[in-house]
């Protein structure tokens, strides 16, 4: 997968948009409503990687199952996980995309 797909995979949600303060380099996902955040996009070490938010008690597993989830990059370590895009399944992806949504959602 390559950082445009990912941005259209992450854009599938009504109220998700891109922004771009940091420039070209680091993509902010966030909601249209509430201005949140749920992803950050960016490359490490020649890697193309997204920076989602988990509860903690699913960051401390995926932490421990996946080598390619670790805490974020320039995050909260608790709350938000850096994944490895390329070196996890697609259907694990898009649940830890939701999950981030979700999380971070306005609430009703």
């Amino acid at each position: 997968m390559n950082k445009k797909e990912l941005i259209k995979l992450c854009l599938n949600f009504d109220d998700a948009i891109d922004s771009y303060p940091f420039g070209e380099e680091h993509i902010v996902l966030r909601h249209k409503t509430n201005n949140k955040w749920f992803g950050l996009i960016f490359h490490l070490n020649n890697k193309l990687c997204i920076n989602l938010k988990c509860n903690p008690i699913d960051s401390v597993f995926l932490r421990e199952e996946y080598k390619s989830i670790y805490p974020a990059w320039h995050m909260n370590k608790t709350h938000w996980n850096t994944i490895e895009v390329n070196n996890i399944s697609k259907d694990l992806l898009d649940s830890l995309i939701k999950m981030s949504f979700d999380l971070t959602k306005p609430k009703k």
